[in-house]
């Protein structure tokens, strides 16, 4: 009796082993294939691109040209720009953007958390956010420009605004999405208000402020970038702007495809810290990775 049970549980164990081989194979070939066909797509539109614009000078002055970006690039590494080294103007965005990301996801999370939490302060000053965020960012741009200069002050504050209602509504909203039998439970052992905010309506609410984190740093580099364009001597938005002066199309798609690395990288970081801060969520809620 005791070898049969041992030759049957031995059998169990080799087929979920050999479905879990089988399994990963699946994986790994759709992964294959996903990349094969990044790859093919990002070859057929840089290819098209290179093959419609060609020699034709009006065109790659209007459009610019994969192998004019790549050539510019490779100038900006060799030799730097005009106002500076490469390595330093994507320094300077980017302190400007991390700054203000940080600043602004965390007044974000705590005014979502405390409008989220206490009905009067939501009440009061509804009015006041929804005004705010009506106000179109390039305006404030300006205003900010004018109030502090040409330094990074300006820029920093931009980025804040702009990060922090993509973080504050998403936290306001995670807040009031929380199990209201949660709360009441917590309530009923002891938990005080603190506690329950801490221990069961932040982490309840995590997973919409990390889901807002996705979008606000990219936000945060749009506001480094337009806060360089606005009036800056420094960072990408410089580039772009003399490059736009000069009419200078490759020098422009140069400057956006670093931004875009960034950006990537970025993502990277935060898909990473997702995962991390995450992991008690079941498989099927994760999701796949955009």
């Amino acid at each position: 009796m005791t070898v049969t049970a041992n030759l049957t549980t031995a059998g169990e164990k080799h087929e979920v082993s050999a479905n879990e081989r089988v399994y990963r194979s699946k994986v790994r070939r759709r992964k294959l294939i996903v990349h094969l066909t990044q790859l093919a797509f990002l070859v057929v539109v840089i290819g098209g691109w290179e093959l419609y614009v060609g020699s034709d000078s009006r065109k790659i002055i209007l459009y610019g040209v994969p192998s004019g970006i790549v050539s510019r690039l490779h100038t900006w590494v060799a030799d730097g720009t005009a106002i500076g080294s490469l390595g330093d103007q994507i320094k300077t965005t980017l302190e400007e953007a991390l700054i203000g990301f940080a600043i602004g996801t965390a007044l974000g999370i705590v005014a979502g958390i405390a409008l989220g939490r206490i009905r009067f302060l939501a009440d009061v000053f509804s009015p006041y956010i929804k005004v705010l965020n009506s106000i179109p960012r390039i305006v404030l741009g300006s205003v900010f420009v004018l109030a502090f200069g040409l330094g990074i002050e300006s820029k920093v504050l931009l980025v804040i605004v702009l990060v922090f209602f993509g973080v504050f509504f998403n936290a306001f909203q995670g807040v009031r999405e929380v199990d209201r039998n949660l709360i009441a439970n917590a309530t009923i052992l002891g938990g005080s208000p603190w506690q329950v905010t801490r221990q069961v309506i932040l982490p309840s609410a995590f997973t919409w402020i990390i889901a807002s984190l996705h979008v606000s740093f990219g936000f945060a580099l749009i506001g480094a970038i337009v806060g360089e364009f606005l009036g800056g001597s420094h960072g990408l938005g410089v580039l772009i702007k003399n490059a736009q002066g000069t009419f200078d199309a490759n020098g422009v798609w140069a400057a956006m495809v670093i931004m875009g690395m960034v950006a990537l990288l970025a993502e990277w970081f935060i898909t990473k810290l997702e995962n991390r801060l995450l992991r008690w969520r079941p498989p099927q809620l994760a999701g796949p990775d955009l």
